[in-house]
């Protein structure tokens, strides 16, 4: 009896010593498991920062060329204002041009009218290119100017 008690602790000792080595080696699994999942958070980490410094240097430059954007914006409606004050003043010069052309249309006329006397009447045309068609206007109050000469 004692042998076979013998036999059965024997046995039971070496079930539990596999149990041991079995836990042992999930253990060891365990632990080659672990390592393996450190080492890839430890990549995923590098990648995530990878890609936050890429995030802001993008977002970098989207905030650059939104600067530059309303840079030339800024620019762009400068120059607008510029363009729109010119065609105000084209538009002025046009008008006072014309005023001046009315003016020295009816000097032209009285004049005309006065020399009736003269040995022949020139035309307008003949008192526009003597008398140098717009240069004659000096400004914007620019009265007419006639020499005596030409009368």
């Amino acid at each position: 009896q004692d042998h076979r008690d013998l036999l059965s602790r024997m046995e039971s000792g070496q079930a539990e010593l596999e149990q041991l080595r079995k836990a042992e080696g999930e253990r060891a699994a365990q632990q080659e498991r672990s390592s393996q999942l450190e080492k890839e958070v430890a990549v995923l980490r590098e990648k995530i920062h990878h890609l936050d410094d890429m995030l802001k240097s993008q977002q970098r430059k989207v905030r650059q060329m939104i600067e530059q954007l309303q840079n030339s914006k800024s620019v762009i409606q400068a120059k607008d204002a510029a363009i729109q004050e010119l065609k105000e003043r084209v538009s002025y010069l046009e008008a006072e041009n014309l005023e001046m052309h009315d003016r020295i249309e009816h000097l032209i006329e009285k004049q005309v009218s006065h020399s009736g006397s003269s040995a022949r009447a020139r035309s307008k045309s003949e008192y526009v290119s003597r008398w140098g068609g717009n240069s004659w206007i000096r400004g914007r109050n620019a009265g007419i100017r006639v020499r005596n000469d030409e009368i």
